[in-house]
């Protein structure tokens, strides 16, 4: 699940505590960070939040990249 360690790099590259980000999601700190660590998928609704918060596509947070031809 390549989209953790995004989510986290993302997270920290911002200097954003987890309790931020959660406040930015409406959830709390302790589910963020389940998500964080892969115990708990991410919604596809906080998914959308945080690439609109990060400026980021959803194929840069999953982490899919396109085949070379």
């Amino acid at each position: 699940m390549k989209y953790i360690k995004i989510m986290r790099d993302l997270r920290e590259d911002n200097d954003k505590t987890q309790r931020e980000i959660a406040e930015v999601l409406g959830t709390s700190q302790t589910m963020y960070a389940r998500y964080e660590r892969g115990a708990n998928e991410l919604p596809i609704h906080h998914l959308i939040t945080l690439c609109r918060y990060y400026g980021v596509s959803a194929d840069y947070m999953l982490g899919i990249e396109s085949k070379k031809k």
